[in-house]
């Protein structure tokens, strides 16, 4: 009886208001101003060279073209065939699996719309752009532009929405068929800048430091607030996932060895940059960008290739981590503890080459610095959009 008695003051004591305070570590003003900096993340910046990228029209008809096997000749693929929204918008395999194995892993799509640069190797510099290549790839889709616009004007609700938009679809014989699939993909593309991830328990935390609710401050765990301090602190990761995005947006090299093992063949970003350059029909300076003589076009154009590029790769974004093992370009690293085991061994690393990414060291973290860091990443993931 004393003991029912008991626990119902103590529900009363909680309904009211009185529960104790949530565990919370005392964190230095610097380490708030840190952590204010990377939370909440905010709506994708503008994309000039694509006038619908926000068009909620264009972005409805984006969504049902990712979804579309009708876009590969056979119907066997779509966008969506390799970026499966089960498996975080990747596809849980180490490399990508199109009509071969290809030799990269498929990159997450998770606030894809907060990129400058696209693919591992950023040899694309639109979103819409990016999209070309999977179709028009004979070892993906093997499509091209002419089937895709054909699929289009068969089917009566995709023509409907796509002239809802551009009006006429052109004949696909015709020299404009270029134009309409550079549409098509501006339309993928809307729909790929909706892919935004929710709320965390990290955002929430974030929140609650910043003056929130005490249901805020309890969001995240004492593991994960000890892994944050490991993010900010020794881990050293906050150097190259920094932001809203946890993305510098930018190119290193890990030096993880390839898959397989054996001395490093891709060339990552040192290709990327031949390709962005040699290729420009669907860049951002490209005769279907909608600002080619903005700043996006100007720093593309403007980009050295350089020999240091050789072997870097794009960071990825962590805002869902977790949803999209394995990890790093090949799929080398299976989980989110292997990723940080290695960050904190640099164990089996290539050997320097000819350049040297300074900011890469040994963190030299104990288990429980790593099951702590751990616990961080994984309070990453946000609410389903």
């Amino acid at each position: 009886m004393r003991r029912r008695v008991a626990g119902a003051l103590l529900a009363a004591l909680l309904a009211g208001g009185c529960a104790p305070a949530p565990p919370v570590l005392d964190w230095s003003e610097a380490e708030r101003e840190a952590i204010a900096a990377l939370s909440p993340l905010p709506p994708p910046p503008a994309d000039p060279t694509n006038a619908w990228a926000d068009s909620p029209e264009a972005a409805a008809l984006g969504r049902r073209l990712f979804f579309d096997n009708g876009l590969s000749p056979d119907g066997r693929f779509a966008c969506a065939t390799c970026h499966v929204p089960e498996a975080g918008f990747s596809d849980g395999r180490p490399r990508a699996q199109g009509r071969v194995t290809l030799r990269r892993h498929v990159p997450s799509l998770w606030n894809v719309g907060h990129q400058r640069w696209f693919t591992w190797d950023g040899g694309d510099d639109t979103l819409w752009g990016q999209a070309a290549t999977p179709i028009e790839n004979p070892e993906e889709m093997a499509a091209d532009r002419r089937f895709v616009v054909r699929h289009v004007a068969s089917e009566p609700e995709l023509r409907d929405a796509y002239e809802a938009l551009f009006g006429d679809l052109p004949p696909v014989d015709g020299e404009d068929v270029s134009a309409a699939f550079a549409n098509l993909l501006k339309c993928l593309a809307a729909f790929e800048r909706t892919l935004l991830s929710g709320e965390s328990p990290f955002d929430r935390f974030a929140r609650g430091l910043r003056g929130g609710s005490r249901e805020d401050l309890a969001a995240l765990s004492l593991p994960a607030q000890r892994g944050l301090r490991i993010f900010l602190g020794p881990g050293r990761c906050v150097l190259c996932h920094h932001g809203p995005l946890f993305s510098d947006r930018e190119f290193h090299d890990t030096r993880v060895p390839p898959l397989g093992g054996g001395a490093p063949e891709d060339p990552g970003r040192w290709e990327g940059l031949q390709r962005l350059q040699a290729e420009p029909e669907f860049r951002s300076f490209g005769p279907h960008s909608d600002a080619p003589d903005g700043e996006r076009a100007r720093l593309s154009r403007a980009v050295l290739r350089e020999g240091r590029a050789w072997g870097e790769f794009r960071t990825p974004g962590l805002r869902n981590v977790a949803l999209s093992p394995p990890y790093m370009h090949q799929g080398q690293l299976e989980s989110l503890e292997a990723v940080v085991r290695y960050y904190s061994t640099l164990e089996g690393a290539n050997p320097l080459g000819h350049h040297q990414e300074t900011l890469l060291v040994p963190a030299d973290l104990d288990e429980q610095q790593q099951a702590d860091l751990v616990a961080f990443l994984e309070a990453l993931t946000g609410d389903p959009p």
